[in-house]
C-alpha cells in the first residue's frame, strides 16, 4: 500500500480571468512542486476553494490533472501521487464522487465528516465507513473540527484502521497533541499522520515527534523545497535537527500564509511569484492594499521572490 511522508501539498484551484478553471496554470503549479521535492499532492480540498466549484468543475479538475500526470510519465518525467477530495454534504454524494476518481485512474481520494449538519461520533463512524468500503484505491480522512464542527475520535479512527486496509492517512487539523498521541498509539502505524501547517497550533514538530510522517500543507505552495526539508519523517538526528531549525526559520511565514481563511493569502503570494494563483471566487475577497505590501515585504526579505519568481525559475512543464 502506498507509503505517504515528507510534504503533502494541498494546492489551490487557479482561475481564468474570465473565472473559468485555468488547466494550464494548473499543470505549472503541478510541475513546480514536483521539480522542488513535494512528495504528495492534495487536490479539491479548502485551499482549492472546492464549496465554490460546481460538480463539472471538480471534474474537470479530476480528468485533467490525471491525463496530464500520466502524459509526464509518457514523456519520462517525475511523477507523484494525487489525492482528491471527496468530501460532500451527504454520504451519497462523497461515495458518487470517490468512485468517480477511482473510475478515472486517481491515486487516491480524502474523505471529511459532513460540514454543518454536526453529526455525533456514531454517524461520523458510519459515513466514513461507508465511504472507505465503496473504493478500493488508497484512501485518508480530514479531520479539522475547526471547518467542519465535528472531530474524528481516534478510538473511531482505530476501528476505520482494522477495518479498511486501503485507510493509508490521517491529516490531522487540530490543536491537540493528545489526538496525535492516541492515534499514533492506536493505530500502531497502520495509519500515517500527516498534519496541517496552521502555525497557531504548532504541531509540525509534534506530529514528527510521535512518529507521524509529514505534514499536509499549504505552504508548500510557496516555499516548496523547505517545506519539504521541513516535513521529512524523523529516522535520524540529523534530520531532526535540520527539520527544527527549517520550520523556525521559515516560521514567520507561515503565519503571513494563515492571516486568513485558505487559500486567500496563498493566491495572494503565488501572483506575487508571477504564478498562476489568479483572483479568489465570491464571497473571498482579494488580498490587497497594506496586507498585501506587508506580504510582499516579508517576502523579498526572506529571498523568496528571488528564488521562486516566474521570471527566475525555469520549470518544465
Amino acid at each position: 500500500m502506498m507509503n505517504l511522508q515528507g510534504s503533502w501539498v494541498a494546492m489551490p484551484t487557479p482561475f481564468t480571468e474570465d473565472n473559468h478553471i485555468d488547466i494550464e496554470g494548473f499543470k505549472l503549479l503541478i510541475a513546480r512542486q514536483i521539480k522542488y521535492g513535494t512528495n504528495q499532492l492534495f487536490i479539491l480540498g479548502s485551499a482549492g476553494e472546492v464549496t465554490l466549484l460546481t460538480l463539472e468543475e471538480k471534474q474537470l479538475i479530476v480528468r485533467s490533472v490525471i491525463a496530464y500526470m500520466k502524459d509526464r510519465a509518457a514523456r519520462g518525467l517525475k511523477v507523484v501521487p494525487v489525492f482528491f477530495s471527496a468530501a460532500s454534504l451527504t454520504t451519497e454524494a462523497s461515495i458518487a464522487f470517490a468512485q468517480f476518481c477511482e473510475a478515472e485512474g486517481a491515486d487516491g481520494v480524502v474523505f471529511t465528516v459532513p460540514p454543518y449538519v454536526l453529526i455525533t461520533q456514531h454517524a461520523a463512524k458510519n459515513h466514513l465507513d461507508a465511504c472507505m468500503s465503496s473504493i478500493s484505491i488508497p484512501c485518508g480522512i480530514y479531520n479539522n473540527p475547526s471547518r467542519l464542527g465535528v472531530q474524528v475520535l481516534p478510538e473511531t479512527i482505530q476501528f476505520l484502521a482494522e477495518k479498511h486496509p486501503n485507510f493509508v492517512v490521517d491529516k490531522e487539523a487540530m490543536p491537540s497533541v493528545e489526538q496525535l498521541v492516541q492515534v499514533q498509539r492506536l493505530c500502531g502505524g497502520k495509519v500515517k499522520i500527516m498534519c496541517c501547517d496552521f502555525p497557531k497550533y504548532s504541531i509540525v514538530i509534534p506530529t514528527l515527534a510521535v512518529g507521524g510522517t509529514g505534514t499536509a500543507n499549504i505552504g508548500g505552495n510557496i516555499i516548496p523545497e523547505e517545506a519539504a526539508l521541513y516535513s521529512r519523517p524523523w529516522t535520524s538526528m540529523k534530520i531532526i535537527e535540520e527539520c527544527r531549525e527549517r520550520y523556525f526559520k521559515w516560521f514567520p511565514l507561515l503565519q503571513e500564509l494563515y492571516t486568513f481563511s485558505n487559500p486567500v493569502v496563498i493566491k495572494a503570494a503565488l501572483n506575487l511569484l508571477g504564478l498562476p494563483g489568479g483572483h479568489l471566487r465570491k464571497p473571498y475577497e482579494d488580498y490587497m492594499g497594506t496586507r498585501l505590501d506587508h506580504l510582499k515585504e516579508t517576502m523579498t526579505e526572506m529571498g523568496v521572490i528571488e528564488k521562486y519568481h516566474i521570471d527566475h525559475d525555469h520549470i518544465e512543464v
